[in-house]
């Protein structure tokens, strides 16, 4: 592909992505698997969680609404980044503006970085729940539910606001091809002139408020739930229903922060400029399409709420198919 240059004392406007340069000759291939077999089933997935935890009342509860916010997170991060990267690889629309990419940038890692805030939150009100049962209902309440929607809000959008603030602050006077297929900040920081220390400290403290803040909170929550259902005196059915539960969320969790470390380390490790780029997509697209198979799949109440819509559904098509019949069909 080629790289634009501009003169010293300029700085570009727009960028390329360079996306997959040892697989031109099967983007549409890429098209086809990677991209519209996991966003659909991104889709699908999420919309379906969705439909069930919004039309079944039993399911009207802090912890399945948190999984509902994450299933609307999964469809928005998978969202930001599909559309650019399929123009890129089916019709080579690889250009993108400054302002644009520095638009994606943003709502992709605000996105990302508020489906780790909602993870910690699911395993504090999975805290609360095995090791202060009495007082759930008290902690657990709409206004905490709403404060800490709040304080995830503020604390993705004030965050990611200055990381990107600081991006478009930078000179960029050399090469203008992004070697991704979406905009990510350090992808785009690479490109610039002169000092990006500020950029790289502030991806740093990124790391560190997100990654280094939440993982060790999720961690000792679980270590404190495993030890309290251990050391109770319940039956080996409740003690398995708190094990199935934990089980299901450290499955999600371990699945988004093990392909986001991967993703943040694959640009220091020798791989070709592909591989990295596979990276960066697996870490918006595979939680985010897997996430709703886990829920569904070993979550017997959501799978429960599904079966019941259906039948529903079935039902009322069965009625509507008997009013629509002539009169007389049928008899003998």
């Amino acid at each position: 592909m080629l790289e634009a240059s501009l003169s010293g004392n300029s700085s570009h406007s727009s960028f390329l992505f360079g996306g997959f340069p040892a697989l031109q000759n099967h983007h549409r291939l890429l098209v086809l698997v990677l991209l519209i077999g996991c966003y659909v089933t991104l889709l699908l997935g999420n919309c379906a969680l969705l439909l069930v935890i919004g039309s079944v009342a039993s399911l009207h509860s802090p912890m399945y609404l948190l999984i509902a916010s994450l299933c609307a997170v999964d469809i928005l991060v998978g969202t930001t980044i599909f559309p650019t990267t399929l123009l890129s690889l089916l019709f080579n629309w690889d250009r993108i503006s400054l302002s644009g990419c520095l638009t994606q940038m943003f709502f992709t890692h605000f996105l990302s970085s508020l489906e780790s805030t909602l993870l910690l939150a699911m395993a504090l009100d999975r805290y609360v729940a095995i090791c202060l049962p009495l007082r759930y209902n008290k902690i657990m309440n709409a206004s905490v539910s709403a404060k800490l929607l709040l304080f995830a809000l503020f604390r993705s959008g004030s965050v990611m606001g200055t990381l990107v603030g600081l991006a478009g602050s930078l000179w960029f006077c050399d090469s203008n091809t992004i070697r991704h297929c979406y905009c990510d900040h350090m992808a785009l920081v690479s490109l610039a002139c002169g000092d990006t220390e500020r950029n790289r400290a502030a991806g740093l403290a990124v790391i560190i408020c997100f990654v280094g803040v939440d993982t060790p909170v999720i961690f000792f929550s679980y270590v404190k739930i495993l030890s309290v259902v251990l050391r109770a005196s319940t039956s080996g059915e409740d003690r398995w229903k708190a094990f199935h539960t934990c089980g299901t969320h450290l499955m999600v969790m371990t699945c988004f922060y093990l392909v986001g470390s991967v993703s943040f380390l694959s640009p220091n490790i020798n791989i070709p400029p592909d591989a990295h780029t596979f990276m960066g997509l697996m870490y918006i697209l595979l939680p985010a399409t897997v996430n709703p198979i886990i829920y569904g799949v070993r979550t017997k109440e959501i799978r429960n709420g599904f079966l019941k819509i259906f039948k529903v559904r079935a039902k009322k098509l069965k009625s509507m198919k008997v009013k629509v019949s002539p009169a007389g069909k049928g008899k003998t």
